[in-house]
């Protein structure tokens, strides 16, 4: 059997070992993996290397993904689908599987309904991937976006400040509770919870009123003033406001995608050493059009159309605990 392995969407923390389970699994499964570059691009405009046991020597601990990535999507591509599905049969290929997020799952999903047998890999360092309890990247995330928030804590008390502190999650906010929660945030926004700037602001000076001379505000990107607003910038705007509002020194602190480079957490490596090692017995077995998945500590298959339906957003219980520490 010939399998072809991609990843799509952003890079992420622990993409290259779940390559390297991916093929280790395969090979005792009798099986030849060929590694198709770019993400879905690489069966759009065919790009693949074969995957042996040297080319994936070394790899557990490396960051990014050593077949590159791409948001492409062939179904916005003129005949793109139809070349996607036409370059499967010519390469010999029996069966792919696509590691990516929401919206590489949401596309291997529509492949599997035309008839490609796919296994669906979960990733993505936002966490907002239905079907799963985690995804691997998100643990790495939030380890670097919790560091990050404990060394502001030192300059923001040295100089009396307050900081605000962007970070990725464009729709949900899973890295800024947890790492706003781990970090010790004085106040976190995120998209899924109405927030009033006039509250975010009376938090703030109730925290100097007690005698806190710093505070540290942590948003996600995605965070918006009002409904009317593009995504984007919040971290700036909302620090001009607070500091107009309150007349506290403010700073930003943007992360970026810091986030999503460097290695892999212990955890993140293990998760997508697992899902690697699945996801090929899936193969083994026949079980096409479905996910691994991590229910509670167990990894499963659940069927890709879970993964494909809208965006897990954070547990508002988790939420309220953060909100015990606001102010």
């Amino acid at each position: 059997m010939r399998v072809g392995l991609l990843t799509g969407g952003g890079d992420c923390p622990g993409l290259n070992a779940v390559i390297r389970a991916v093929v280790r699994r395969s090979l005792q499964h009798g099986f030849e993996v060929l590694g198709i570059k770019k993400g879905w691009l690489g069966l759009v405009t065919p790009e693949v290397r074969p995957l042996t046991l040297d080319a994936v020597s070394g790899i557990l601990h490396v960051g990014g993904t050593i077949l590159a990535t791409s948001r492409c999507n062939p179904f916005k591509l003129d005949h793109g689908a139809e070349r996607v599905l036409e370059h499967f049969s010519a390469l010999g290929l029996d069966a792919v599987i696509a590691v990516g997020g929401e919206g590489t799952m949401r596309k291997a999903h529509r492949f599997a309904t035309l008839g490609m047998p796919l296994v669906g890999v979960p990733k993505t360092i936002d966490n907002d991937l239905p079907g799963t309890d985690a995804t691997f990247g998100f643990d790495t995330a939030v380890a670097i976006a919790t560091e990050a928030i404990d060394r502001l804590h030192s300059t923001a008390e040295a100089h009396n400040r307050v900081m605000v502190v962007e970070v990725m999650g464009r729709d949900v906010g899973w890295i800024a509770t947890y790492a706003g929660l781990a970090g010790g945030a004085d106040v976190i926004l995120i998209p899924e919870v109405p927030w009033d700037i006039e509250e975010v602001c009376r938090l703030i000076k109730r925290r100097h009123w007690r005698g806190k001379t710093f505070s540290i505000v942590v948003v996600a990107e995605g965070v918006r003033f009002s409904e009317e607003d593009e995504p984007g910038g919040i971290a700036h705007r909302l620090a001009r406001e607070i500091e107009t509002r309150t007349q506290f020194e403010t700073r930003v602190t943007v992360l970026g995608h810091i986030q999503r480079g460097g290695s892999p957490t212990a955890y993140d490596r293990i998760l997508a050493t697992r899902f690697g090692i699945y996801a090929a017995d899936m193969v083994q077995r026949g079980e096409f059009g479905r996910m691994a998945a991590l229910r509670g500590r167990e990894v499963i298959s659940v069927p890709l159309e879970e993964a494909a339906t809208g965006l897990k957003k954070v547990d508002r219980d988790l939420y309220a605990i953060a909100q015990v520490f606001f102010g």
